[in-house]
Formats: structure tokens, C-alpha cells, sequence
């Protein structure tokens, strides 16, 4: 113990003594110092004896003093909703430490290129059930959908036309449309964000040595909503299954395989992100998405092209390729907060 925490220790017990505080040691002190709050013991819940019965109220008992309104509630429901669940399944300790130990595992494969558990949500439902309640449907307005954990930040900015992918990486595909508000009208100067696999089903970041993204791009569209690049047709692959979230879908016997798609997000000032993903017609998963992401207005047929003057003035080195056509309609953020309202207030009127 350093003299200055000596001293500081010595002090704090001197000023107990004469004033009745609780007398704390150097552990308690050091605490106190790094930011720990200093609460008065008097002013807590007893929490002794506790078991099955008692357990709950007195969690939720020591929680009821925090100052965040909506943390204190959503604790309360998750603590209420955890506690539940435990005695009704007559979790044992040995499940429990087996939780435990997921998690651990769970968090120890994570990194800058790999969230497994953002997986873990996906392939509970969670990630489909939490983009669905805050980002509920309004025709004409494209649906969105989960986000996977291949999105990364380092993708390059890109001018209309350009590639995500380098060559050799599939069957060339261009896509083009406009990014339009519920009127129909243009939303210049929107920053789409798009990535995909390549032909053998693998992410830029599955690979080993990878130094520079690719099969994802950046780009803006024009004065007239316009946006167009070119791609590769993606292809069905699956999810991570050499972690924590690849052995627990063989515990449940479900396959780990996701349709082909091609994720977009889009952003623009003055309407909500949209983050959705294409799928294709005709692909063996599109019943069976093992994280549930697929919408039936998202499912596209892109149309084959053969003419090679065609596909050499788009920018490819040959035909032929595929034209993938798609306009995507965004909401403003007024009408989002709208329609996310709208949506929760019928779906607690349907619990009634």
C-alpha cells in the first residue's frame, strides 16, 4: 500500500471513529476513490436469507434506486422474466454453469471482424424480433432486416458504376436504382453502404491474411436518387459454425445455412437508416434462413444479360451478367417514430 493510500485509509477510519460512519479498510477505500458510489448502508434493503421465494423482490428492491427511469424498468422485466424463467425450468447448477461457460467462450472468439454475438442473436430470433419492433413495415417503404455480423467499416468510397468486388470473384452482377422517400420523390446524396459473399460463400473477412475490403463498397446517390455498381451474384453459405453459436445449433439440430443475399444500408439526413438485405428467388434456403431474416418483399429475380457490348460498356471484361434493378424507399424520421408508435400500441392492445 502506497503512503498516500495509507494515509488516506488511516484518515477515513479516524473520522469514522469520531463520527459514527462506517470504518472501511484500504479495498473499500480504493473503490470508493476509483468512482464506486459511497451509498449509506442504513438506507439499503436487508438482503439476508434469501432463496427462491425472496429472491426477486429483493433485486428488484436494490435496483429501485437507480436515477435511469427506462434502465430501472428494463432491469425489472429482465430480472423478473430471468428469475421466472430459472424456476420453471429448475435450471441446475450444473446448466447454469454451462451458460456460463458459452458466454465465456461466446465473448472470447469475438473480434474487430467477428461478432459472435451478434450471431448468437440472430440465430435466437432476438436481432429479428428487436429490428422488427423498432423498424416495423410502412408501405410503400422498403422493409428492413437483420444485419449480420459481416458488416465492417474500413469499405472503400466508390463513384457510380465501380466495383465491390475485385475479379475473379463470381458472376459479375449490376445492380442500379434510385433511393426514393414514400412520395416518390428522389433522396439525393444518400451514402449506401453494400457488402456480400463471393462465389464460394465466404466473406472478405473469413479469409485469412485479409488486408483491403472487398465484395463491399461505399457510394452516394445522385441528385436523382440514382445509385448504380457493379457486384458478383452472391451465394447461399454458412453461418460461422467453428464457435460457441455453430455448436449450440448442433445441439438443436438445425442446419447453420443462410440463402444468397446482399446486404445494403442506407443513410441519409432526415430519414431513418434502413438496414435490409436482397434476397433470390429460387434459392434451396429461402424457407429456412437460420436467422430469419428473409421477407418475402425482399426477394428479387435478377434477369441474365448475354450481349457483351453491353456487359464491356457497364465495365465488365466480359458477358455475360446479371441485372439486379431495385429502388429503395425510405422513411423520414417523423414518419418512423410514427409508424414504430402506431405499432407498439397495437401489439399491447392485442395482448389485452
Amino acid at each position: 500500500m502506497s503512503s498516500s493510500t495509507m494515509a488516506e485509509t488511516s484518515a477515513i477510519r479516524s473520522r469514522a471513529r469520531t463520527t459514527g460512519e462506517i470504518e472501511v479498510g484500504k479495498a473499500v477505500a480504493e473503490a470508493i476513490k476509483n468512482g464506486a458510489p459511497s451509498i449509506d448502508p442504513a438506507l439499503l434493503p436487508r438482503l439476508r436469507d434469501l432463496g427462491p421465494l425472496n429472491i426477486t423482490e429483493n433485486v428488484h428492491a436494490i435496483n429501485s434506486m437507480c436515477p435511469n427511469p427506462r434502465q430501472k424498468f428494463v432491469f425489472e422485466k429482465l430480472v423478473t422474466h430471468l428469475h421466472d424463467f430459472t424456476r420453471e425450468v429448475s435450471l441446475t447448477t450444473e446448466e447454469w454453469m454451462l451458460a456460463i461457460e458459452f458466454l465465456t467462450a461466446t465473448g472470447k472468439i469475438c473480434s474487430d471482424i467477428r461478432q459472435e454475438f451478434i450471431l448468437l442473436s440472430d440465430i435466437l430470433g432476438l436481432s429479428c424480433l428487436v429490428d422488427s419492433m423498432n423498424h416495423p413495415s410502412m408501405p410503400p417503404a422498403t422493409e428492413g432486416t437483420v444485419l449480420g455480423p459481416f458488416f465492417t467499416q474500413d469499405a472503400a468510397d466508390l463513384k457510380a458504376g465501380e466495383s465491390i468486388a475485385s475479379e475473379g470473384k463470381g458472376e459479375y452482377m449490376w445492380c442500379e436504382g434510385r433511393v426514393l422517400d414514400t412520395q416518390g420523390n428522389p433522396v439525393p446524396n444518400c451514402t449506401i453502404e453494400t457488402w456480400e459473399t463471393d462465389n464460394e460463400g465466404l466473406y472478405d473477412t473469413q479469409y485469412e491474411g485479409r488486408t483491403v475490403a472487398d465484395c463491399r463498397g461505399r457510394l452516394k446517390s445522385d441528385a436523382n436518387g440514382y445509385y448504380s455498381y457493379r457486384a458478383v451474384l452472391p451465394t447461399p453459405y454458412p453461418i460461422p459454425n467453428d464457435g460457441p453459436v455453430g455448436r449450440l445449433l448442433k445441439t438443436l439440430n438445425r442446419h447453420v445455412f443462410r440463402p444468397a443475399h446482399l446486404h445494403t444500408m442506407l443513410v441519409a439526413k432526415g430519414y431513418e437508416t434502413l438496414i435490409t438485405a436482397l434476397y433470390f428467388k429460387g434459392d434451396q434456403f429461402l424457407e429456412s434462413d437460420a436467422v430469419f431474416g428473409v421477407k418475402s418483399s425482399l426477394v428479387v429475380e435478377p434477369k441474365l444479360v448475354t450481349d457483351e457490348t453491353k456487359a464491356k460498356a457497364l465495365g465488365f471484361k466480359h458477358g455475360p451478367y446479371w441485372h439486379l434493378e431495385k429502388d429503395y424507399v425510405l422513411l423520414t424520421l417523423k414518419q418512423a417514430d410514427e409508424q414504430k408508435r402506431k405499432s407498439l400500441k397495437n401489439y399491447y392492445s392485442s395482448l389485452k
